[in-house]
């Protein structure tokens, strides 16, 4: 009987014990990850990191690379990570979001990219709702589907090379931040081509398009990618807890 109640006692703390453990964020079917790191939350440039994990290890792929972040920095962003306390990513900031977010298509101008993401290629009709209260907020929508109302008052218009006479989005990917499209907390989160390296972004991701051909290149949708964009203050917060990679400068 006292074996039976020893075993029982034994049990009931193996269990308890196991709730206590909090399931890892990047658990181990996350096979890629890019990080992005700044100095501080004002700081409109970045630096990014690839990494893949190897024999259980995050390994780093090729060399680290500057890119642009909002013009007026970093704010906490709605994504895989608890809710965080400070600044909170609202629409219409400038503020690029810090967390950890997955990845959705990859995007662009061209028919096809040298890819192993989801590929949309974008025409004059496809557009990023950015109205707040819209029904369509923060998704992506084609005007031929869903009318010119839908769409009269959004600025991300996806082929910008017609409407604004730019490259900005000839090869990007959605960032999957704001997924259940939270009306206010922020829309249309991208990496994409960069202007120039003193040219901060919306609230996007940016970088050479050299870099992101590499980018696109490297990723596969089969390993699950994820962004992880922090300050240099918050990886060094979260990198146990969130159980990330050490980087090198």
């Amino acid at each position: 009987m006292k074996k039976l109640v020893s075993l029982i006692a034994v049990m009931s703390l193996s269990a308890c014990a196991s709730k206590e453990l909090p399931k890892p964020i990047i658990d181990n079917s996350h096979q890629q990850l890019i990080v992005v790191v700044a100095n501080d939350s004002d700081a409109i440039d970045a630096t990014l990191y690839r990494f893949e994990k190897t024999a259980g290890s995050w390994q780093q792929q090729g060399q680290q690379h500057a890119v642009v972040l909002g013009r007026t920095g970093l704010a906490w962003g709605v994504g895989l990570h608890p809710a965080q306390p400070g600044q909170q990513k609202q629409e219409g900031d400038g503020k690029a979001p810090a967390g950890i977010f997955e990845l959705g298509t990859a995007f662009g101008y061209l028919d096809s990219l040298q890819t192993n993401l989801s590929y949309q290629a974008m025409t004059a009709n496809d557009y990023c709702i950015d109205v707040k209260g819209s029904p369509f907020y923060n998704q992506l929508v084609d005007k031929a589907q869903v009318g010119e109302g839908a769409v009269k008052d959004s600025s991300e218009w996806m082929r910008r090379d017609i409407y604004s006479q730019d490259n900005l989005y000839k090869k990007g990917i959605v960032v999957k931040h704001n997924p259940s499209n939270i009306n206010g907390a922020g829309s249309c989160i991208f990496m994409h081509l960069w202007r120039a390296p003193s040219k901060p972004t919306a609230g996007c991701t940016a970088m050479t398009e050299s870099n992101m051909d590499a980018l696109l290149a490297w990723l596969d949708e089969r390993k699950k990618p994820l962004l992880v964009s922090l300050t240099k203050a918050q990886y060094q917060q979260k990198q146990s807890q969130w159980q990330l990679p050490s980087l090198v400068e």
